[in-house]
C-alpha cells in the first residue's frame, strides 16, 4: 500500500513547525529540539504550536496536543522529527497522538534512536492514522543533526567558530581581554550564534591571554549561554578568570588528566567549576574521551571557539562538522578558504552561507558528507 501524499499546505505548516524547531537549538539538551503544528486542513486554520520544552521535557508533540485540546481530534499533527515510542520519564509521545484522536501525521524525518527508529511510525499507522513522511526533511535534518550525530557516533556535533582578521590570522588578548579583529555586528551575531549550542569549548591558552566570559551577552539571552567548557590537562586555570569567577552562575565544566593536582581540583570545586577526567594519548588530552564525556552529560551541539591549537586538534581527528568564519573587510571565497586552510589543514568542506556583517564577512561551510538534504 502506498504512502499518502504531500500538499504544499503540508510544506506550509512543515516550514512553521521547522522555525519552532530552530528556536529551541541550545535549549532542550539532552533531547533534541522538535518542532509541532497541529492544523485543520479544511479550514487552514492553525490549531497550536508546541517546541520542545526548556531541558527536553514536555516534548513538542504533547505541548501542541495540550494547547489544542478537543479541538486535535479529526486535525493533522506536523512533527520534525518522528515521535518517540518508548517510556521515559514521560510516556510515548505516538500514544499521545494516538489519543488525541487526530487523524494524519505529517513528519520530516525518522528518529534514528535505536528505540524509536520507525516504531513511532508504525504505531501511528496501527492506530489507523495516515501518516506522510519526507516533507522538509533536508532542514530537518540540519536542525537535528546533534540528536543524529550523538546517536550514530556517539558524540556532539562540533562546529568551529573562527575570528580573524583580513589577512586570516588572530589577535591574542593581553591577558586582560581580547583583542578584536571583527566588527561589533559580527560579534554579536558569534554571541547569538552560542545561544544555538549546549556548550562552548576552549583551551587553557585562550582562557589566560582573553579571559573570556564566553555568555550570550545580547538583550534577553543571558540564560541562553551555554555551558562553558575549558581544556586544561593540568589545571593550569586561573582562579580569578571570569569563567571561574562566574561558574555558580553559568556551568563551567574544566576537561582535565586524572593524575592532575587535587588541589587544583579542590579550588576550581570551590568556586563552583566542575572537573571532569577524561583520557590523555602521547601528553594531550585525547579528544574523543572528551566527546564521549560530553555525550554521557547529554551535551549534543558543541561550539568550539578556540583558540588555534585547538581549531587544529579537531580538524586533525576528523571532528569538524561545521566552521563558522568571520573574517574582517570583504576577502574572496578562495581567501577565506585559505585561511581556513591555514588553521585546520586539509579539511573538506562545501560553502552553504555567506554574508556581510558590517564591515566584515561571515562564511558557514559544512564537512562534505553533512551537506544540507544529505
Amino acid at each position: 500500500m502506498s504512502e499518502p501524499k504531500s500538499s504544499a499546505f503540508d510544506a506550509e505548516m512543515m516550514a512553521i513547525a521547522l522555525r519552532m524547531a530552530e528556536r529551541g537549538l541550545g535549549a532542550t539538551m539532552p533531547n533534541p529540539s522538535v518542532g509541532a503544528v497541529i492544523a485543520d486542513e479544511t479550514t487552514g486554520e492553525v490549531l497550536s504550536r508546541g517546541v520542545t520544552a526548556r531541558g527536553g521535557r514536555p516534548h513538542a508533540e504533547t505541548g501542541a496536543i495540550a494547547v489544542a485540546g478537543e479541538r486535535a481530534r479529526g486535525a493533522t499533527i506536523y512533527v520534525t522529527l518522528e515521535p518517540c515510542s518508548h517510556h521515559g520519564r514521560t510516556g510515548p509521545c505516538a500514544d499521545a497522538i494516538i489519543a488525541a484522536g487526530l487523524k494524519r501525521a505529517v513528519v520530516a524525518i525518522e528518529d534514528p534512536d535505536p528505540r524509536v527508529s520507525g516504531r513511532g511510525l508504525d504505531r501511528l499507522r496501527d492506530a489507523g492514522i495516515a501518516v506522510v513522511r519526507g516533507v522538509g526533511a533536508a532542514q530537518a535534518r540540519q536542525i537535528t543533526r546533534g540528536h543524529i550525530v550523538r546517536i550514530t557516533e556517539r558524540r556532539p556535533l562540533a562546529t568551529l567558530k573562527l575570528a580573524l582578521d583580513s589577512a586570516g590570522e588572530i589577535a591574542r588578548g593581553d591577558g586582560v581581554s581580547p583583542v578584536w579583529v571583527t566588527g561589533e555586528m559580527s560579534r554579536a551575531h558569534g554571541m547569538l550564534l552560542r545561544a544555538r549550542f549546549d556548550a562552548i569549548l576552549v583551551g587553557r591558552a585562550t582562557v589566560h591571554d582573553d579571559d573570556p566570559e564566553l555568555t550570550c551577552r545580547l538583550p534577553g539571552l543571558l540564560d541562553r549561554s551555554p555551558i562553558r567548557l575549558v581544556l586544561a590537562r593540568s589545571l593550569d586555570v586561573p582562579i580569578g578568570a571570569k569563567l571561574i569567577r562566574s561558574a555558580t552562575s553559568t556551568p563551567t565544566w574544566v576537561m582535565t588528566a586524572p593524575e592532575s593536582d587535587p588541589a587544583k581540583r579542590a579550588q576550581l570545586a570551590s568556586h563552583g567549576a566542575e572537573v571532569h577526567d577524561v583520557g590523555v594519548v602521547s601528553g594531550e588530552l585525547w579528544l574523543p574521551s572528551i566527546m564521549e564525556a560530553l555525550v554521557a552529560r547529554g551535551v549534543t551541539r558543541l561550539l568550539v571557539e578556540g583558540g588555534p591549537r585547538i581549531w587544529r586538534a579537531f580538524a586533525d581527528a576528523s571532528l569538524v562538522d561545521e566552521v563558522i568564519l568571520y573574517m574582517a573587510g570583504a576577502p574572496t571565497d578562495d581567501e577565506a578558504m585559505t585561511a581556513i586552510a591555514r588553521h585546520l589543514g586539509p579539511v573538506s568542506l562545501s560553502l552553504v552561507d555567506r554574508r556581510i556583517m558590517g564591515s566584515d564577512t561571515m562564511w558557514r561551510l559544512l564537512h562534505v558528507t553533512h551537506k544540507e538534504g544529505r
